[in-house]
């Protein structure tokens, strides 16, 4: 199973890489080519970002929590 800043890293470059699928489609459609096969590839992004953020987060949540402590000799108020 990857580590979660692998995920993170992972959720980040396809974000990137999504942003330029819409700039694509944006100028195709400008060009009047057709989107589909475009448009069905960014919907299979955004879904394997979909699973991707549900990974992130199941990680995160099995990871052991930081204790908050108090400072020692701190004051009371």
């Amino acid at each position: 199973m990857p580590d979660l800043d692998h995920v993170r890293r992972e959720i980040e470059r396809m974000r990137i890489q999504m942003g330029r699928q819409r700039k694509e489609i944006l100028q195709l459609q400008r060009a009047g080519v057709g989107t589909a096969s475009a448009e069905a590839l960014l919907s299979r992004m955004e879904a394997k970002v979909e699973s991707l953020c549900a990974q992130r987060d199941a990680l995160k949540a099995a990871q052991p929590r930081a204790a908050k402590g108090r400072v020692l000799g701190g004051r009371t108020w």
